[in-house]
């Protein structure tokens, strides 16, 4: 790792307040492009359009067609032009060649949705479970659904971040960011129930002089990681016997979803799911809309052409 890309890094994870996973994935972008470098035998600061369009070719070449070629090299480029800006800063090159370049445009990928159906089943089979950990895992499910919160956000949350008075919840977004999320009754009872059953009991197994103050620990008594909860989720599957391909992006685009469905204001879903443009929430109203023709399609009663025949003999 060359000096630019460990100060840059550094400020990511400092400055920026980005989390190590996060970080970690700017990383592997970065020494993609270096390694893309090194092979053609370019300094990193005599950089031009058209090395760049050679990139992006070979990694849309190499990039599995299985996957979303598009979108990885358009998170990639993302990565880089905030890299060359950095680095314009700090004075190790002139000029940041990546601002004037696009990405190829992406195929539009619809997030998956959970029916309301769907989510209730799973929960009121996952309140059935006599299990350790159940009364974690419903808390989970419940805060997960209610507030719409990314993983990332979820394993943060301490419990001096919850009002159980104004029924809300302190989260730190990307970059930080501060936002007051509420969250349902039902979801407040099941924190609640764990935090008064179970998280005494975890935190007692973890054997550090200091313990750890996030509201959802692992079995262990420690933090849950990204990891940590899609494993749990994925347990939860096996244990309830209802496979979802559950994750936690599912039930944040759900959440939002069925806000929609139900007459709530895309400004506030905004501001709930901590969108920094409403473009991004935007996204929300083409998959009521991809519903709606799916429901279109599926109920309405005849197509013409397929009218059936007419008497037409007193006319």
């Amino acid at each position: 790792m060359n000096k630019p890309e460990a100060e840059y890094l550094e400020h990511l994870l400092v400055q920026k307040g980005y989390s190590k996973h996060t970080v970690d994935a700017y990383q592997k972008d970065i020494d993609l492009w270096h390694e893309f470098l090194l092979h053609e035998a370019i300094p990193f600061d005599d950089i031009d359009a058209k090395i760049i369009r050679n990139f992006m070719s070979a990694e849309l070449q190499r990039l599995p067609r299985d996957g979303n070629p598009k979108r990885t090299l358009a998170r990639r480029m993302s990565a880089l032009r905030g890299y060359y800006d950095f680095m314009v800063h700090k004075g190790y090159v002139k000029a940041n060649f990546f601002r004037a370049m696009k990405a190829p445009k992406q195929d539009k990928r619809l997030p998956k949705i959970l029916y309301v159906e769907e989510v209730i089943q799973l929960l009121d089979a996952n309140a059935k479970r006599d299990d350790p950990l159940a009364s974690r895992d419903q808390a989970i499910l419940e805060l997960l659904y209610a507030s719409g919160v990314r993983a990332s956000e979820l394993i943060s949350i301490k419990g001096v971040d919850i009002d159980f008075r104004t029924m809300t919840i302190r989260v730190f977004g990307k970059g930080r960011k501060e936002r007051i999320v509420p969250f349902s009754p039902v979801a407040g009872d099941a924190i609640k129930k764990y935090q008064k059953e179970l998280r005494p009991t975890l935190q007692e197994r973890n054997d550090a002089d200091k313990k750890d103050m996030e509201l959802f620990l692992n079995a262990r008594g420690k933090k849950l990681t990204v990891r940590g909860l899609e494993f749990i989720l994925k347990t939860i599957e096996e244990k309830t016997g209802i496979y979802l391909g559950l994750h936690p992006h599912e039930l944040r685009h759900s959440f939002a979803t069925h806000l929609l469905e139900n007459g709530a204001d895309l400004r506030m879903i905004q501001e709930m799911l901590g969108h920094s443009t409403i473009d991004t929430t935007q996204i929300y109203t083409h998959v009521t809309l991809a519903e709606l023709n799916a429901q279109y399609k599926d109920h309405f009663p005849v197509r013409r052409g397929n009218l059936p025949p007419t008497d037409d003999t007193n006319e």
